[in-house]
């Protein structure tokens, strides 16, 4: 089973790659959880709280691809460690595009329940985000 849970947690990646978003109604249960702190859309539930975040990260990085780097998994759980690259090419929350590229690094940890995710926690790289596309100064060494 955590084979198959493996593949299916790499598919929602695939999907968000060919923008192939109807995949999440296959893999995400209609009552699934994203406790993802960054998830501006954490009160919708199901694919469709999964398909207005894919949709608004498309929307701002039309170029946008992810790297799956490697997963583990043990009983209902898998987690998977993944690269994200884009170019910040469209609107996203209301700042204006940067034309800036940005490469993130995440990891992704999925419950299973009958073959399908049931809850997801996520932790990235937001703030280096920010940083490489400008919208955030880096942090300055202090100074003694």
């Amino acid at each position: 089973m955590s084979q198959q849970n493996k593949g299916t947690a790499k598919r929602i990646f695939d999907a968000w790659n060919m923008r192939d978003l109807d995949v999440f109604d296959e893999v995400i249960a209609a009552d699934c959880i994203n406790h993802d702190p960054q998830n501006p859309f954490a009160d919708v539930h199901g694919s469709d709280g999964f398909k207005k975040l894919a949709q608004m990260y498309l929307a701002a990085f039309s170029d946008q691809r992810f790297l799956v780097n490697e997963q583990i998994a043990e009983g209902d759980f898998v987690t998977t460690r993944w690269t994200a690259t884009g170019t910040n090419d469209g609107e996203m929350l209301g700042m204006s595009p940067t034309g800036k590229s940005a490469v993130v690094q995440g990891i992704t940890i999925s419950r299973f329940r009958d073959g399908k995710i049931v809850e997801s926690w996520g932790c990235w790289d937001t703030l280096g985000m920010m940083q490489q596309l400008g919208v955030v100064q880096p942090a300055h060494p202090a100074t003694t």
